[in-house]
């Protein structure tokens, strides 16, 4: 009997240890919870102490959770020399370890979120991350510890192969063709913990390419859904890579409204979760829209001008498809790291025809930066996303 509880005492940090964790970033409510739990998700990851209800219904759901303990970042104002500050976080951080450390559903700590980002020397950040671990792992030595970096070079790397012993796993968020090389880097690193991207997206606004008055062009989600096909398999099948988690699943304004989502703000799936539903062993039977091109008639147009631009998508069975075509003003409240961004008002403009091959309507009379956007659905409700950049002068 004493040698079964020890077994049963072991097993979560045994299941961490051997298993790469499959799961999506999440922010959400409770329906999207349920969809990452449908699509074939086993972990996900949330992050800040306010996400501590994702615990009940992830044990609901059969999953398990990386629990982040959210580590004020210096840009936000936060000051390491601060004794007072530094003390009352690792006294509410100690308060929440305590509360949620016997949770079922738990399954590690994640402790910070690319905290160090706009430092021009990060080791002091990544020392007080490493502090707050050994702090973690002293009031419940029976779950891992994960901290969680932005992708860099090989010094920044290097840097963190021996920076935190306290940290069990290494996160990063990694963007674009980085997914390919980052198990060849982190061996070049000198890394040996296991290394966990926390973050897994196809081309960010910061590396996509731009329009000559400094607009990033988004993938469609038809792109971004072939992006994390590949990319998933191939880091699942590296043994160097503790983990994989899909950036994000759920919806958020960051540069536009469908850069990162997974999901769109209603909740509805696109061909993205298609793909992750497929690469975590649950194929999807109806299969969300295609976009296999969209284009505008040109990029910059006067005022009052008449624009039209066309899109070539597909419904998987053939079936009629229905479009929405709105214009935005170009996002001006942009951040770094992922802050929350204020939502860019929809332009009325006066629309001459449209449907899910095209659209006629008339330029907005002020100048500046546009973008169109085109929002296609299928009759089982799943949808795919486009927009396009254009220029009012």
């Amino acid at each position: 009997m004493l040698h079964l509880l020890f077994v049963l005492a072991m097993a979560p940090s045994a299941w961490a240890a051997d298993v790469q964790w499959r799961g999506a970033a999440f922010e959400g409510d409770r329906a999207a919870l349920e969809k990452l739990a449908q699509a074939g998700a086993k972990v996900v990851r949330v992050y800040r102490e306010s996400d501590a209800w994702v615990l009940d219904e992830a044990q609901r759901l059969g999953m398990r959770v990386v629990m982040g303990l959210w580590v004020a970042h210096p840009r936000h104002g936060f000051r390491l020399d601060d004794a007072n500050a530094v003390r009352r976080q690792e006294q509410a951080i100690r308060a929440f370890v305590l509360r949620y450390r016997d949770h079922p559903a738990l399954l590690a700590w994640g402790i910070g979120n690319e905290v160090e980002t706009g430092e021009a020397d990060p080791l002091p950040v990544w020392r007080e991350v490493d502090r707050l671990a050994r702090v973690v792992k002293a009031l419940d030595p029976k779950h891992e510890t994960m901290m969680v970096v932005p992708d860099g070079g090989p010094e920044h790397l290097k840097r963190l192969a021996d920076c935190c012993p306290n940290v069990d796993r290494l996160g990063i968020n990694v963007y674009a063709g980085a997914a390919f090389n980052l198990p060849q880097r982190v061996r070049e690193a000198g890394i040996r913990k296991p290394v966990v991207v926390t973050e897994l997206g196809p081309l960010g606004q910061w590396q996509a390419g731009r329009k000559p008055w400094g607009a990033p062009v988004e993938l469609t989600s038809s792109e971004k859904a072939g992006f994390f096909r590949d990319a998933v398999a191939y880091l699942q099948s590296e043994p160097a890579i503790g983990g994989v988690f899909p950036f994000l699943w759920g919806a958020k304004q960051e540069q536009t409204e469908t850069w990162h989502g997974l999901l769109l703000a209603d909740g509805s799936l696109t061909e993205m979760t298609d793909a992750l539903s497929a690469a975590w062993g649950r194929p999807v039977e109806t299969a969300a829209p295609a976009i296999r091109g969209i284009g505008i008639a040109a990029d910059t147009f006067s005022p009052g001008a008449e624009i039209s631009a066309g899109v070539d998508a597909l419904s998987f069975d053939g079936s009629p498809l229905q479009a929405e075509w709105k214009v935005v003003a170009e996002a001006r409240d942009l951040r770094l790291g992922g802050d929350n961004e204020a939502v860019p008002p929809r332009v009325p403009v006066r629309v001459l025809q449209a449907d899910a091959r095209s659209v006629r309507f008339v330029a907005p009379s002020e100048p500046g930066a546009y973008r169109l956007f085109l929002t296609i659905r299928d009759r089982s409700g799943k949808a795919a996303t486009a927009n396009l950049p254009f220029l009012v002068r």
